[in-house]
Formats: structure tokens, sequence, C-alpha cells
């Protein structure tokens, strides 16, 4: 990779390494920068940079307590539950770190019809989610039109009064033309990551398929917002290169977007690299980043991107994942599986995409979120009700969306406690959507809760504000 492709995208690898050589900050610029965080309104790159650089344990902390302020003003106790459906893990790259790389010999390989797609969403509606992502490799012999049959049937499914209302999606890079046909579809959030952000680390890793094509990857949002798509969620792969050169590229990215669309990314995801049969990288981390270096991550994307959601998956285990609710996440999967069929087939036998670290039930999740006072909330409201995108962000920096959020999660709440929870997590569910109803501190709000809680109770479904 020559110096003219470095240097004419928006990331400039130079830039971005020599912020990360600056001496550590003293005790009152760490206070400063904090307490520009704390007026909700983000970070500058070099702001990033300069935290970055923080090393020591007492003032991490300080950074995670700063964390855990943003995201308690601007989410609550809130956490978003989905979980992904992989429809097929044949795939026509060779990303040393994936299981599902085209060398991988070893994988038994599938790719499912529209009614096993239909089956696995089917078990997840048994369970109660409401929210899913779809997945799946990149391979040659799929369409764009496959995976939107996909999409149809996933909708199409009904258990009882219960269907998926929010499908986001994780495929490959798409043209313009093809992104189009995505935007027609009643989809959520457009996923896709860049994996690594240094260019030269990438070609390490991405050997050959269209994958290998650096640029393409990391336009892929231009193209996708260019098309119409409103939502889209932007992450790296942490371990493939520095974490702190990730972390701010991540930050020229939401900027890149910002400034040409109106509208930063919707999610921020943070996976690590986990054990993967067949992959030598993921099995030989390149650049390990340590729990502790982590949360200073989560912590540091919440504050400078304090109104963007921030994704965490089965990849963590419990231990992890329940410290950095704390200090950022804002939605998770649960009860995950990352092999096709894997939910209808309970296991099957095709290849998983990597080893998952948490592999409790959505209730057992969902009762370890009640007893620490979390609200596990399923809503869609925002996205039925059309507030995606910038119109999104207009409501939330002002602090506006949480009279929609919170509500609408103690709906989708309701709705799982009174059709799927046991009786010990209802009583239990119960008891906290009322001292949370009791709390919101605005007598017109809570009248709304109540009445539409009363509704949820006589049988109603699907109640939204």
């Amino acid at each position: 990779m020559n110096a003219a492709t470095l240097s004419k995208t928006f990331i400039d690898r130079d830039k971005l390494y020599s912020l990360l050589d600056g001496k550590t900050p003293t005790d009152a610029e760490v206070t400063a920068l904090l307490n520009k965080a704390l007026k909700l309104k983000g970070l500058e790159l070099e702001d990033v940079a300069v935290l970055l650089r923080v090393k020591d344990a007492p003032t991490i902390r300080r950074i995670q307590e700063t964390a855990h302020q943003v995201k308690e003003i601007i989410y609550g106790k809130r956490l978003v539950l989905f979980a992904p459906v992989y429809t097929g893990n044949k795939c026509s790259n060779s990303c040393t770190y994936c299981a599902f790389r085209q060398e991988n010999t070893e994988l038994k390989r599938t790719v499912l019809t529209t009614a096993q797609i239909e089956n696995e969403v089917r078990f997840l509606l048994k369970q109660g989610h409401k929210r899913v992502l779809l997945i799946c490799g990149e391979d040659a012999d799929s369409t764009i039109d496959d995976f939107i049959a996909g999409i149809r049937a996933a909708y199409n499914v009904k258990e009882g009064k219960a269907s998926i209302r929010r499908i986001n999606v994780e495929i490959a890079p798409l043209s313009v033309e093809d992104f189009r046909k995505l935007a027609a579809e009643k989809i959520g959030t457009y996923i896709c990551f860049q994996e690594t952000y240094d260019p030269i680390q990438y070609k390490k890793y991405h050997l050959k398929g269209p994958k290998a094509d650096y640029e393409n990857r990391l336009y892929v949002m231009d193209r996708a917002m260019e098309a119409g798509i409103k939502d889209v969620g932007i992450g790296a792969l942490f371990g493939l290169g520095d974490y702190r050169f990730e972390v701010l590229a991540i930050m020229e990215h939401a900027r890149h977007l910002e400034e040409n669309f109106g509208c930063g990314p919707h999610t921020v995801s943070v996976p690590r690299i986990e054990p993967a049969d067949g992959a030598p990288v993921a099995n030989h981390v390149p650049h390990p980043v340590s729990d502790d270096d982590f949360k200073k991550i989560v912590a540091l994307i919440r504050i400078a991107l304090p109104y963007t959601g921030i994704i965490l998956s089965t990849r963590e285990n419990e231990t992890i994942r329940k410290e950095l609710f704390q200090y950022g996440i804002s939605q998770i999967s649960a009860g995950s599986r990352t092999n096709p069929g894997a939910y209808a087939e309970e296991g099957g036998d095709t290849g998983a995409q990597f080893s998952l670290g948490d592999h409790r039930t959505l209730e057992e999740v969902i009762s370890q979120l009640i007893d620490d006072e979390y609200v596990p909330s399923f809503c869609t409201g925002c996205y039925r009700k059309g507030r995606v995108g910038a119109d999104f962000m207009d409501l939330a920096k002002p602090g506006l969306i949480k009279e929609f959020c919170l509500p609408n999660g103690l709906f989708t709440f309701r709705e799982y406690l009174n059709d799927y929870a046991t009786p010990a997590v209802r009583e239990r569910g119960f008891a906290l959507m009322e001292k949370i109803t009791a709390n919101v501190g605005k007598a017109s709000l809570e009248k709304k809760i109540r009445d539409n809680v009363a509704k949820i109770d006589a049988g109603e479904r699907d109640v939204y504000l």
C-alpha cells in the first residue's frame, strides 16, 4: 500500500499515531476534559488522544466514573437486548482471525433457506426476543436479493401475538444501488466493522477476497447513507492493532459521517478477538487488549460520543459484561449463537464464527439485570415512529429522547414479564417497574406509563410512545 493510498482517505494514519506520542496529562488537564465531557457535547479527537495517554489506575477510574455519569444521564438504567441470526457461514474472504475464512476446510458450511431462517426467528420469539441482527458471511454465490428474502421471511414469522419488530443487518459492503434495495426494506441499523482502521495492519489480516479492499470497506457507510439508510453502526475488532489508534480512528469515522451526512453513527461496536477454530490470528492475538484497557475503551467512547449506542456481544463473559454496563454499554446480545441454524436445532452442527464468553439464556440475563436494577428493553418505538438518523439525534442531544426511551423500554419489559418470564422473575420485574415508575419525577409521564402498562396487562401488545 503506497503513500498516496494512505493519504487520500479520512484516516490519516501518521497523524493518529503521532497523537499517541504526547506526554502524560496532568491532573488539571484531565479534570478539564472530564468537566467538558459532562456537558454532554462530546470530545474532540485531540481530547480523546490526551485521555488515551493516561496510564495510572486512579485517573482511569475517574474517566470511568465520568462515563458512568454520562451514561446515567442519557440512558438511565436501560439496556437494549437483541440476538444475532446467522443466515450462512460460506465466505469468499481470507480473514485470518475468522473461522468463516475460505481456507478453513474443517468448518461445515451452510446457507439457511428462508424456511430455516423462519425457524430460527420462531425459536427466538418463543424466548421473548423482539429485535434481531441478521448476519452472514460474504459468499460470492449469494446476492442482495437472497438476503432481502431472508429479511422478509424473518418479519413474516408470527408466534402467537409476537413478531420481530426490528431487524438490524450486518452484511458485507454493497454498491449504492444494492444499498437502495436494502433501504427499501424495513431494516433498522446497517452495521459493518472496519476490523482495523490501520491500512498497513489491515493488509496483513485480509489476504484475499473482496474484503481485502481497505478503501471499499472504509467508505461503505458513505454509500449506505447516500442510498438512504438513516442509521449505521461502525466498529473495530480490538486485538488486531493498537487499541488506542482504533479508538481515534472510530472518532474520525464518526466525524467524517457527521460532516458529510449530518449524522454520526447510531452505534459503535467494541468486539475483542476471541478464539475461533481454523483462524490462526484469533488463537494468537497480535495486540491483546486487557480487561482494564477494554474498560477504558468503553468509557472513552461513551464520553467522546455520548449519544451513540455502544454494543457489547456475548463474546465477553458475564463478569466483564456486568462491569461494562456501568461505563457506557447500552445494547447487548443475549442467549446468542454464532453458527447458522443453532437456535432451532439446539446447537446445530455447523461451524461457529468465534467462541462465546456468555452462555446464559435470555431469561438468565434478564434475571441478573433485574437484580442490578436495569430495565431490559426490546424497544423499537423510535424506529417505527420515524425517529431515526438526524431526527433521532435532534431529540437525543437536548435530552428530549429520554421521555420516549424509558417508557417504551418499560412497556416492552412488561410484555416480556407477562408473556415469557417465570413467576419468580415476573414478581421481581414487577417490583422493579413499580420502583422506577414511582420515581420518574414527572406526574404526567408517570400517568402515561401507568395507563399504558394497564393496557398491556389487559392484553394489548406493541404499545409505544
